[in-house]
């Protein structure tokens, strides 16, 4: 093995230790895994409103005006929002939109560029 020690993709401790010759233990919450199973269970996959997947990175246009709170206008709909960044969560992407700076969006109310 290359390496001895590999963060816990249960509680995120760098803690984690090998413990046989494919298996990895963390101190902190008692969770085992292989590395080698998590390369396809790791990847976040999420999907626009027309079902394409979207990757960190892409553009994509609003499909709906959207309010915000404390704003005193909506985000219209056909806005195109670049590179965006996804995160795991009700609101799976993260952006930057202009005139309104950072926001949260939800998947399905966008669709790839």
């Amino acid at each position: 093995m290359s390496e001895t020690i590999k963060p816990c993709p249960n509680c995120m401790s760098p803690y984690g230790y090998a413990a046989g010759e494919d298996l990895f233990a963390c101190p902190e919450c008692g969770h085992e895994w292989n590395p080698e199973n998590l390369a396809d269970a790791d990847v976040l996959k999420v999907l626009d409103a027309n079902g394409n997947e979207l990757k960190t990175g892409d553009s994509v246009i609003v499909i709906k005006d959207l309010p915000v709170k404390g704003a005193p206008k909506p985000v219209k709909a056909g806005t195109k929002v670049k590179n965006i960044r996804l995160t795991d969560g009700d609101h799976n992407i993260d952006c930057k939109i202009e005139g309104f700076g950072a926001m949260a969006l939800k998947s399905e109310f966008v669709r790839k560029a």
